[in-house]
C-alpha cells in the first residue's frame, strides 16, 4: 500500500492561513556538522527557518508579515509532519512576482520544532 509523502502544504502565520504553491523547506536539525578529521566533527548552531512560496492573493497580509517581529509560523506537510517556528520574522528581500503571482518568503526565528 502506498503512503502519501508529498503534496499540498498548509502554512499559517499567527493563525492566518496563506495559500502556498510549490513546496516548503524546514531544517531537520538545529546544528550544522562538519567533519574536521575522520571520526571528529565540529558543530555550528543553525538559525531556525522556513522557506515557502505563497500566492499573492488580493487579501495577502503584507503589512502583518513585513512588520511582524515575533510571529508563530506553522507548516503542515502532506505526510502529517508539522514544523512550528516561534519568534519568527521575514528575512532577505521578499518581492511579488507579477508573472506568476507568487511571493518567496523566508522566515527566521528563535526556535523551530518538529511536532
Amino acid at each position: 500500500m502506498g503512503q502519501k509523502v508529498a503534496g499540498t502544504v498548509y502554512v499559517k502565520v499567527d493563525g492566518e492561513q496563506l495559500i502556498i504553491t510549490g513546496g516548503a523547506e524546514a531544517p531537520l536539525m538545529d546544528v550544522k556538522r562538519e567533519t574536521v578529521y575522520p571520526g571528529y566533527y565540529k558543530e555550528e548552531a543553525m538559525t531556525p527557518s522556513l522557506k515557502v512560496t505563497a500566492v499573492h492573493t488580493p487579501n495577502f497580509p503584507i503589512k502583518a508579515l513585513t512588520n511582524g517581529r515575533d510571529m508563530t509560523v506553522t507548516c503542515e506537510f502532506s505526510n502529517a509532519s508539522v514544523y512550528v517556528l516561534a519568534g519568527a520574522y521575514l528575512v532577505d528581500e521578499p518581492s511579488s512576482k507579477g508573472d506568476d503571482g507568487t511571493i518567496e518568503l523566508q522566515f527566521h526565528g528563535i526556535k523551530g520544532s518538529w511536532q
